[in-house]
Parts: structure tokens; C-alpha cells; sequence
């Protein structure tokens, strides 16, 4: 079992990062610089991916039962939910399910664009399911009705950054024509900013640089995330490094040698999760090498 491996990532001692992939660790990258003393436990539930093709219910229940069997596991102090589709699908429910556990999510990053933008045009680029929900919705009418909103549903490019993240070819022109709606000119201004929405899309943000038709700030919330967990969680004085490894668990079992060394290269020891059962023990680092 995992926990007799990695005793420190338990009893209170962990943060417990949750994506439907690889997403997350862009803003598991923030977090570990800002919160050092913490070892982090990152699941990805690629049996499942992608969310943004789920019916809203049934992702709401799957996320639920899911993170439930996490926290009985690994006891987290806090929770990210490092996937804008989940929190805005099921973050509510969590927090009133599981009560006693703090829980960070991400969303789409609403407000500050509304703050920044010189324009008054701003995007929103995300999952088809994040662009529908009542939540982002709502973010636009809490935070930007001075602005023009516009929203932009994705269904290629979660998949296609978890491709390029490895290392394998995609295709310029598709990602032009997914990205092609954020652009907007009306009446002599354009957008000049764009929110990205899926924890996914900064490993592609180069790409999207490259084949946007005008520059804009490619607004990516990963390290405004990190800061909220960091402030629920503050370094006690006498913090010192833990001894356990960080470590990543992938629902759909022990990944392939091309995933593992992406894992390992953000620092991760390798294992699987199953929604019902006990972690499989981490593959070493060095295997993936």
C-alpha cells in the first residue's frame, strides 16, 4: 500500500491535487513553490477524460464518489481541485459533502480579465461544460458586466495539449480554428485578453502566441490558485522539508513509459488509483528514465 510507503503524505499532512489529466500540474507547479514544506499528492482520473464531454450530472456524481475515496485515503490538509470543469460541475456538493476538508478550486479566471482588460473585450476559452455552467455564468455577472464576455467551448484542445505535452505533432491549423473565436473586433477595439479556462491549455500557450492573429495576455489563473491554498494553509515556524516523495496516481492504471516520464519530469513518483480501491504501489523514478 502506498501509505506504508509514504507514511508522511498522510494523517493531515498532504495536499491532495485532483484533474481529469495532466492540467493540474501547471498549477501543481505553483504550489509546491509556494508551499515547500508540503508533500503533494496528485491524482489524475484519466479513466474518465475527458470531463468536458460529460452530462453534468452524472460528472457531478463520478467526482464526488471519486474525491470521497481520496480523502478516507490520504487525509489531505486541503484539497485542490485543479480542473475548472469538476469545480464548477461539483464544487459546491463538495464543500457541503465533505464539510470538515478545505477545498481550493479553479475557475475560470473572470475577474481579473474584467480588471485588466483596456478594452472591455475579453474571452473565456475553455470546455464546452465550463463555458455552459450557471457558475461561470455567474462569475461574468459578478465581475464583468462592464465588459463584453465572450465565451469559447473547446472540444479538441484538451486533448491535444495533453498530445504536445508529450512530445507528439498537432496540428497548427486545427488549433488556429479552436482559438479563432476568442478574436474579436468591434467597433475599433479588440479583445485583448483571453482567459484560459482548462487547467490544460498553458502547455500550450507558446502555441497559441504563435497563431493568434493580433497579441492579447493569455491570462492563466495557475499561480493565483497556488495562493489561495498558501493562504489556507500557513507555514508553521518551524516547517521542515518532508522526508516522502510527491507522488502521482492515474486512474486508469500505470501509465505508459512516455506519461510516466512526463510525471517524473515534474519531480512525481508514478502509481495508479482505482475509483474503489487502494493505490497501487509507485513505479521508481529511475524506471522511467
Amino acid at each position: 500500500m502506498v501509505d506504508d510507503l509514504y507514511p508522511a503524505a498522510g494523517a493531515g499532512q498532504c495536499v491532495l491535487v485532483f484533474d481529469s489529466g495532466i492540467g493540474g500540474l501547471t498549477v501543481l507547479r505553483e504550489a509546491r513553490l509556494l508551499m515547500p514544506e508540503r508533500t503533494f499528492v496528485y491524482v489524475a482520473d484519466d479513466a474518465a477524460f475527458p470531463y468536458g464531454s460529460w452530462a453534468e450530472d452524472a460528472l457531478r456524481d463520478h467526482v464526488l464518489q471519486l474525491i470521497g475515496v481520496l480523502l478516507a485515503q490520504w487525509r489531505p490538509a486541503l484539497c485542490l481541485i485543479a480542473c475548472n470543469t469538476a469545480f464548477t460541475v461539483a464544487g459546491t456538493a463538495l464543500r457541503a459533502r465533505y464539510p470538515e476538508t478545505r477545498f481550493v478550486g479553479t475557475v475560470p479566471a473572470i475577474k481579473p480579465a474584467a480588471e485588466r482588460t483596456r478594452s472591455g473585450l475579453v474571452s473565456v476559452l475553455a470546455t464546452p461544460g465550463t463555458v455552459q455552467r450557471d457558475y461561470t455564468r455567474g462569475l461574468i455577472r459578478l465581475f464583468a458586466l462592464q465588459c463584453q464576455v465572450r465565451l469559447v467551448g473547446s472540444t479538441r484542445l484538451a486533448q491535444a495539449a495533453e498530445a504536445y505535452v508529450r512530445g507528439q505533432p498537432v496540428d497548427d491549423e486545427e488549433i488556429a480554428a479552436e482559438i479563432a473565436p476568442c478574436f474579436v473586433c468591434d467597433a475599433g477595439r479588440q479583445t485583448d485578453i483571453v482567459v484560459l479556462g482548462c487547467t490544460h491549455y498553458p502547455f500550450l500557450a507558446n502555441v497559441f502566441r504563435r497563431l493568434a492573429p493580433w497579441p492579447v495576455d493569455w491570462l492563466d489563473p495557475a499561480e493565483a490558485i497556488a495562493r489561495q491554498a498558501r493562504s489556507l494553509l500557513p507555514c508553521p515556524a518551524d516547517a521542515e522539508h518532508s522526508p516522502a516523495p510527491d507522488i502521482a496516481l492515474l486512474t486508469a492504471g500505470l501509465p505508459d513509459f512516455a506519461t510516466r516520464r512526463l510525471f517524473n519530469s515534474f519531480g512525481l513518483t508514478v502509481g495508479a488509483q482505482t475509483p474503489q480501491s487502494q493505490p497501487v504501489a509507485p513505479v521508481a523514478a529511475q524506471e522511467a528514465r
